[in-house]
């Protein structure tokens, strides 16, 4: 009866807590976009396409994850809150839903040269206290295995306050044990400066023995320094120096000197370059710079530590006749079957722990890194994907991971793996969201955004958002290109001459033997891991006049914009300076034309301590960052705000012809639109732009070099499929322009257009480092012989 009675009861209505399904986003208006308001199922895989830069991770990234990341950071006290990173809220009405969120990005890891996969993902942690434990001999605790701990020895006196006025010296002493290689510091290896570009030792120094950039003035106050120093003879050759007087020319300490009636400081040639030169991020200098630091400096591995970093000691002490430093240095596959025999069960939550961290590494396609690589040669790819090692085995749900291209740097056979860990994460309770372009991704999504139409100002709005078969069905530009398949060319280019590369043993290379054909469109492509990277940024010798454009970020502030990352400003500021008969330097926002109450900014930033700082366009230029007098001089009836305003296209036209006509600015605007950055407006801070605009600059920048080989680095990764097409063509120029030009890519449409193939593989890591094949993608395709060929014959036939 009861039962019946159970049974024919009516349902009682949603529970209020099962209401919340839906992140309800209304009025958003971060960057470029305009006004948008979406709802985004949650617990299903969310994949947000449409062509770059039309305002894909300024709604997922800096719109929904900035303010739940703004959320969580305000459940903090106030204490807390002061050491932490203050964000301001998103310029949006309404969001509505949300839950805890982690960004999963393409940023690169730390570029610090002790940052390695190991320190990145605690893997090195949980070695060290292995070790610590079962390690014979036994050499001390954790910090003894750690290469970024130093070995500490202290004693002496301290005092002690005890009770109202009462001192006590007591003696005491301290002791840590580190592991770090005292020689190298834990880096690995040692730099040595090539004294014979930095003087000519037949020459004194009054005969301007320096080679230094900018050393060569006799009146340069660094030069006189040494002559005036008393510490040598300004007139006698520096090979007749005396054994004092070269360890003082070379090694002195820092002391005051007077010269000329000033007093300076003087201090030994090395120490000054290490200071001048070395100590600042190479990509920061200027060119000239940057190429007599690569000359005059030498990486070489630490003859103490073997580049192990570690001590003797560290190295000493062994598990199953394994050192730490062996276990790093090893394939991380093979270093999780290691761990399996290992047998212990005083540590037997260690290694389990241990064990899954190791296998979510091969579980993501990363088996074949070890664990001593230095996280800053990581691609944009593995980077995001070692990140993703924490998260696979978290207990969390209900959390929403956000991904940006997650497929960057995979080889087709592996997006499949990638495509099924986005869905085990989703099939535990979570919310995906997912900025893509690949077909494969979208085609597993749950729902669609797409947005667009167009890049920066012609993007920003909703152009379709529902099902991947409503996607496929709509008019809109994804839509249209999300079948797209290139097609073979039904004739090949023929080379002219080959970059010979022999006996190639770089990273995982085994002794590879290969002619890469000049003057023609070639492809290096392979599984991630399989040694593509190293055979042409290690293998390929330097006098071949290669511009290398790789994946690695742009350094620059919120004052940077492509004008002064490209070179563009300088011919736009003589031109002013020309027409009005004044200065260049007015017309630089940051040197004499800046606004003087906001310094050039453009906006007056507000600090609040704890709470998120404000930022507010300044009232007395109104945002245009120049001081009110640079604005009355004009070029071609436009003032320079309004020249930095200008799209590119725009600019290109303005410069062209007419009063403005300015042919080397007009040269730069060329390439900006020919990599399809017309778009972008010439004054747009540099960090507002896609990691694909990002390196679409670096290409526009470079395609003036004069260098002959051109070597890009998967130049597809943030391009929108429509885009692809453009950039096919844009190589095509540059191939039919005279230049070579060699490819990293896994994307099968620029495999497809090669003219040569080169296949890497078979496998990645030591199961890599072969060559697999070398011919036409039509022989690749006919062979099938590779997992390139199959995916490529796939994608070709389909």
């Amino acid at each position: 009866m009861s039962t019946a009675k159970r049974t024919g009861t009516p349902s009682p209505e949603l529970h209020a807590a099962d209401s919340h399904d839906l992140i309800r986003v209304h009025g958003a208006r971060v960057n470029n976009l305009k006004d948008i308001s979406i709802e985004i199922p949650k617990r299903r895989l969310t994949v947000f396409t449409g062509v770059s830069g039309s305002g894909k991770s300024s709604l997922v990234f800096d719109t929904i994850a900035a303010e739940s990341q703004r959320l969580i950071n305000e459940t903090y006290s106030a204490f807390v809150q002061g050491f932490m990173p203050t964000l301001a809220r998103p310029e949006v009405d309404v969001l509505d839903g949300l839950t805890t969120a982690i960004s999963v990005d393409q940023r690169r890891m730390g570029g610090d040269p002790r940052s390695t996969v190991g320190t990145a993902t605690d893997a090195n942690a949980m070695l060290r206290i292995l070790f610590s434990r079962l390690g014979k001999p036994h050499i001390g605790p954790p910090s003894a295995y750690s290469f970024n701990t130093a070995s500490v020895h202290a004693s002496g006196g301290i005092t002690v306050e005890r009770g109202a006025a009462k001192t006590k010296t007591v003696k005491a002493t301290f002791n840590r044990t580190g592991g770090m290689c005292t020689r190298c510091e834990g880096r690995g290896s040692v730099s040595d400066i090539d004294l014979t570009q930095l003087y000519d030792d037949s020459k004194s120094l009054a005969e301007g023995a320096f080679t230094i950039p900018g050393w060569k003035s006799d009146s340069q106050w660094t030069v006189q320094v040494y002559a005036q120093s008393g510490f040598v003879d300004p007139d006698k050759p520096i090979r007749q120096y005396t054994k004092k007087e070269l360890q003082a020319f070379l090694y002195g300490e820092p002391v005051k000197v007077k010269v000329n009636g000033v007093n300076l400081t003087y201090e030994g040639l090395i120490p000054k370059i290490q200071k001048s030169f070395l100590s600042k991020d190479k990509e920061s200098l200027q060119p000239h710079i940057r190429a007599f630091v690569e000359r005059a400096v030498t990486f070489t591995v630490c003859p103490e530590c073997e580049g192990t970093r570690l001590t003797e000691g560290a190295r000493s002490s062994k598990i199953n006749r394994k050192s730490i430093a062996d276990a790093c240095a090893m394939e991380i596959r093979d270093l999780a079957e290691w761990v399996r025999g290992v047998k212990e069960p005083s540590v037997a939550p260690l290694l389990t722990a241990l064990q899954q961290t190791l296998d979510s590494f091969v579980q993501i396609g990363l088996g074949y890194l070890s664990l001593d690589r230095a996280s800053g040669t990581l691609s944009g790819g593995e980077a995001q994907r070692v990140k993703m090692i924490r998260h696979l085995g978290s207990s969390l749900t209900d959390v929403t991971y956000v991904f940006d291209e997650p497929t960057a740097g995979l080889h087709p056979h592996d997006i499949q793996r990638m495509n099924n860990l986005l869905l085990q994460l989703r099939d535990k309770g979570n919310t995906v969201l997912v900025v893509e372009h690949k077909p494969e991704v979208i085609a597993i999504a749950d729902h669609v955004v797409d947005l667009g139409p167009g890049a920066g100002t012609a993007g920003g709005t909703v152009c379709f958002e529902g099902t991947v078969e409503g996607l496929q069905a709509s008019d809109t530009i994804t839509g249209r290109h999300l079948d797209d398949r290139a097609s073979l060319k039904e004739e090949v280019r023929k080379s002219t001459r080959a970059l010979e590369i022999r006996g190639a043993t770089a990273n995982n290379l085994q002794g590879v033997d290969v002619d890469i054909p000049l003057g023609v469109l070639s492809v290096i492509t392979g599984v991630a891991g399989s040694g593509k990277s190293s055979l042409v940024h290690g293998s390929i010798p330097t006098d071949e006049g290669v511009v290398s454009i790789d994946q690695s970020p742009i350094r620059g502030s919120r004052r940077s914009n492509p004008a002064t990352y490209t070179g563009l400003l300088d011919p736009i500021r003589k031109a002013f300076a020309k027409a009005n008969d004044v200065k260049p330097a007015l017309f630089s926002a940051n040197s004499e034309g800046a606004c003087p109450t906001c310094n050039g900014a453009g906006v007056i930033y507000s600090d609040l301590g704890m709470m998120a700082g404000t930022a507010t366009t300044c009232e007395d230029c109104g945002g245009k960052r120049f001081d009110a007098s640079v604005l009355e001089y004009r070029l071609g009836g436009r003032d320079i705000s309004e020249v930095l305003a200008m799209p590119v296209t725009e600019a290109e036209e303005f410069f062209g012809s007419g009063e403005a006509h300015t042919p080397a600015a007009h040269k730069i605007l060329e390439r900006l639109a020919d990599v399809g950055l017309g778009y972008l407006t010439i004054g747009q801070p540099l960090t507002t732009l896609s990691g694909g605009e990002r390196q679409r600059l670096k290409l526009a920048t470079h395609m003036g070099d004069k260098g002959g080989v051109y070597v890009l680095d998967e130049p597809t990764t943030g391009l929108h499929l429509a885009d692809v097409e453009q950039l096919l063509g844009l190589l095509d120029r540059l191939v039919d322009s005279g230049k070579s030009v060699i490819v990293i890519e896994h994307h099968q449409a620029v495999m497809a257009h090669a003219d040569w193939i080169i296949d890497l593989g078979p496998g990645a890591g030591h199961d890599g480092g072969r060559l697999v094949f070398e011919g036409t993608p039509a022989d690749l395709v006919a062979a099938r012989s590779t997992l390139t060929g199959e995916h490529l014959a796939a994608y070709v036939g389909g």
